[in-house]
């Protein structure tokens, strides 16, 4: 495994074990909030540190298997065409891009407060990376078990995440954070492209 994605997962798993001892202190102080919201006796405040430390916070156990999982399967691959460093940017980069999605449509939808936590964001900024690299790479859903190449995965499960995001469906769920993962993504991955050109 490539030592960023490793240190990653090893990074989400040691969180989620602190979790499950100081877990109202570490939501309260470490999850994403809303800009609206105030510190409570239940509740935390907005801080800019929030845009990075949300990802490494997860709901449950199988939020976290599932979000190590996909980080597991897309990241290494990732990894090895960007070389650590740009790999890790380009994490960092999408995981601040689905904050800031989820900040902008709460404030804009005047959603109640409730923290946002997940690795999501970052996921599936990887998975939008690995449709671009490896479009004709064979991934197999879990439900159903369909084969299909990468780049049509990718394709459908952001237009799914945008119909869930727009009807409200599955409520509870970052759907517009993950959108914004992916755009964050594709903005650097853009970026770097367009500058490669010159260079």
């Amino acid at each position: 495994m490539a030592p960023v994605t490793q240190a990653l997962l090893l990074a989400n798993i040691a969180v989620y074990l602190l979790q499950t001892v100081a877990e109202p202190l570490l939501v309260a102080y470490f999850a994403l909030w809303p800009l609206h919201t105030e510190a409570g006796f239940d509740s935390g405040a907005f801080a800019p540190w929030q845009l990075v430390t949300y990802s490494f916070l997860h709901g449950n156990l199988m939020h976290l298997l599932f979000n190590m999982l996909a980080l597991y399967m897309f990241g290494s691959d990732i990894e090895r065409v960007f070389g650590s460093r740009r790999y890790a940017l380009y994490y960092l980069a999408c995981v601040v891009s689905a904050g800031l999605a989820q900040i902008i449509v709460s404030a804009v939808g005047n959603w109640p407060a409730y923290p946002t936590v997940g690795a999501s964001g970052g996921v599936f900024g990887l998975l939008l990376a690995f449709g671009l690299y490896f479009p004709r790479r064979m991934v197999m859903l879990i439900f159903p078990p369909i084969p299909m190449p990468a780049w049509l995965f990718v394709t459908l499960y952001g237009l799914l995440e945008l119909y869930l995001g727009v009807t409200g469906t599955q409520q509870g769920v970052a759907h517009f954070a993950h959108l914004g993962g992916m755009l964050g993504g594709y903005l650097v991955i853009r970026s770097w492209r367009s500058r490669s050109r010159y260079l």
